[in-house]
């Protein structure tokens, strides 16, 4: 069977100071990772992020291991700012989440969380 792809979210975050955007999409996948099982994709700036079972288990792992419950993707995020970035996280808990917080200059951070399609 075919990885069919579908859009969950689109959605940007405006700077004022120079009139740029920051876009995410997010995208729901029957198919990712090894296993081809279901997942989730965040794209923004050329990156993608895959929520796909293998790497989940291994971040949920870490994030246990961290004793912390919004355990940040700090390899998969654009953080070289402190005034404008775009975070990753992985939300531990029932149900598993990502979470993407989007910051610019002139905007409060805003965050939006998706429920993963797989449990540990």
């Amino acid at each position: 069977m075919a990885n069919v792809k579908t859009r969950i979210d689109e959605w940007s975050v405006r700077d004022l100071e120079d009139n740029s955007t920051l876009t995410i999409a997010v995208d729901s996948c029957t198919e990712l990772g090894n296993h081809a099982k279901p997942g989730i994709q965040v794209h923004f700036m050329g990156t993608i992020v895959n929520y796909e079972p293998l790497a989940v288990e291994r971040w949920n792992y870490l994030a246990k291991k961290e004793g912390v419950t919004d355990y940040l993707l700090e390899k998969h995020s654009w953080m070289y700012y402190p005034d404008r970035y775009v975070k990753t996280y992985l939300v531990t808990g029932t149900p598993l989440k990502a979470k993407v917080e989007v910051k610019t200059r002139s905007s409060e951070p805003v965050i939006k969380e998706y429920v993963l399609p797989m449990q540990f």
